[in-house]
């Protein structure tokens, strides 16, 4: 549901902008305010996602009252003076109409308010990382994510154990700093000395994590981290 507000100062006009709002399955009328004074007073009370404003109002106009925002809800104008609508999208609101406002019109502002909470309100995806870059061989030296097997450290270096190369790359760098560029969906630490790809991991004991026959050392540290894929051992 979108949480909404209208603000009129003319009671026959407000009246009307309240039933229309009530014949609008996906809106939820917070309050319908005579001016901006009260309006304020709801929004500090409750999260408002959309307005229904009136320009012309004494005190605050609407359009001084946009401006005053630092955080804006949607806004969609309702006024009887066309003039202002270039000032209106300047403000970036959702919609314009101009008085006397037929249903049909009304719900086309709805519809679009509609769509632009949906958009604001669906979780951004972030892209997932498919390669890193590491200096070995005195080369910046690009790794396929996907091609690692394990990562395992060797006091001042760690080595890459790659699906592609029967030879380990080895660079110099912390544990800790290759660990924070992986994907924690992808890869999981074992042990103070190994990172372990989860799509290669074949089987995990107690004290053990397998990749096929090669056994590789669970510590109680990352025990809690490990037994998640499992559910519990």
């Amino acid at each position: 549901m979108i949480r909404c507000l209208a603000i009129d100062d003319e009671p026959l006009a407000l009246e009307l902008l309240v039933d229309n709002i009530s014949k609008v399955p996906f809106l939820k009328l917070i309050a319908g305010c005579e001016n901006v004074m009260d309006a304020m007073k709801e929004m500090q009370q409750q999260v408002i996602d959309l307005i229904f404003l009136d320009i012309q109002m004494p005190g605050l106009t609407g359009l001084q009252f946009i401006e005053s925002m630092t955080e804006k809800p949607m806004i969609i104008l309702i006024t009887a003076y066309k003039q202002y609508a270039l000032e209106g999208y300047n403000l970036d609101v959702t919609d314009y109409l101009v008085k006397p406002v037929s249903l049909d019109r009304f719900m086309k502002a709805c519809n679009k308010a509609k769509q632009l909470f949906e958009l604001r309100s669906t979780p951004k995806i972030e892209a997932k990382p498919e390669y890193i870059f590491v200096n070995a061989d005195y080369s910046m030296v690009k790794i396929t994510l996907a091609d690692i097997i394990y990562i395992e450290a060797l006091k001042d270096y760690i080595s890459f154990h790659l699906k592609s190369t029967k030879h380990p790359l080895l660079t110099r760098m912390p544990m800790k700093t290759i660990e924070e560029q992986l994907p924690a969906s992808t890869f999981i630490r074992i042990h103070k000395s190994y990172i372990v790809s989860i799509s290669f991991i074949t089987a995990i004991r107690k004290s053990s994590v397998f990749i096929d026959s090669l056994e590789l050392p669970l510590s109680d540290t990352y025990r809690s981290s490990v037994s998640s894929l499992t559910g519990n051992f």
